[in-house]
């Protein structure tokens, strides 16, 4: 027979927490960059790539892989945002970064050990106004590929010593909404289900980009309006032309009485976002 209460003091102290299933919850980062790429010939116009950075794992499970930072949150001491800050500068020395949710992973066997629910955050930078040096088990790699067909994505990472490849299918979900499921089909080094939530973070700066300006989070102060068209090019994965371009930034920058000289070609105008 239920037992009642007459109050709520009375119910908790008869409360039992391991009358419920138990779960972990972790939360995990994915920082996302897109910066200049290193130049040796002064001449030519610095090149923008997009980078994610991962963590190398020294245990078990998926010991020797790699995965994005992140870690178990402490559920008496931490909110999950708390925890994300803790776990990413513990486990890549970097701090004071803007981080937004971007998905909650719920997956029954996305880890071995036990049931995991993951909030994941994500962060816009421009890894070259870092001022903290990341950990050395901590790498940035480059985009070198990412290409759609047929509703499969294919994308490669790389940091200069070790190539991630990755080919993840889009399965509709929502037609209405245009939401799409994400399954891995080749996932050769990125540990537990960490190549869905890259894909997933690509797709949402993509949106993000059409309606807000977090792409100014990775500009210096001053600009021009080619390195700022190359930013939006890199991570739309697509060449705009000018006139388009123009006036997708037409309200969002101003035009200063600065020049960007000394690089080998002609002198260009410097542009400043208007929300700064």
């Amino acid at each position: 027979m239920k037992k009642e209460y007459k109050t709520e003091e009375e119910f908790l102290k008869d409360y039992d927490p391991k009358a419920f299933d138990q779960l972990s919850m972790t939360s995990d980062i994915l920082l996302i960059s897109v910066s200049d790429q290193e130049q040796t010939n002064y001449r030519k116009t610095s090149k923008k790539m997009m980078s994610v950075l991962l963590v190398k794992r020294d245990d078990y499970p998926f010991k020797d892989k790699w995965c994005l930072p992140g870690g178990f949150l402490n559920p008496k001491t931490e909110t999950l945002e708390e925890c994300a800050k803790r776990v990413l500068k513990t486990e890549t020395n970097l701090s004071n970064i803007y981080l937004e949710q971007l998905y909650t992973y719920d997956a029954i066997d996305r880890d071995p050990r036990t049931r995991v629910v993951s909030t994941t955050y994500i962060a816009l930078i421009d890894k070259n106004k870092l001022t903290e040096m990341i950990n050395p088990n901590a790498s940035w790699f480059d985009i070198v590929l990412l290409e759609e067909k047929n509703k499969v994505v294919d994308i490669t990472l790389d940091n200069g010593k070790d190539t991630i490849h990755l080919s993840i299918k889009k399965e509709l979900r929502e037609k209405t909404t245009d939401r799409y499921r994400f399954i891995a089909v080749k996932n050769d080094a990125l540990a537990f289900d960490h190549a869905l939530v890259i894909l997933a973070g690509i797709e949402r700066v993509r949106n993000k980009i059409n309606y807000t300006d977090i792409v100014f989070n990775m500009m210096p102060e001053y600009f021009t309006l080619g390195e700022l068209q190359q930013v939006y090019e890199v991570i739309l994965n697509k060449k705009l032309l000018d006139p388009a371009f123009r006036r997708i930034i037409a309200n969002k920058v101003v035009k200063t009485n600065k020049m960007k000289t000394g690089e080998g070609h002609r002198p260009s105008a410097l542009f400043k976002y208007k929300g700064k």
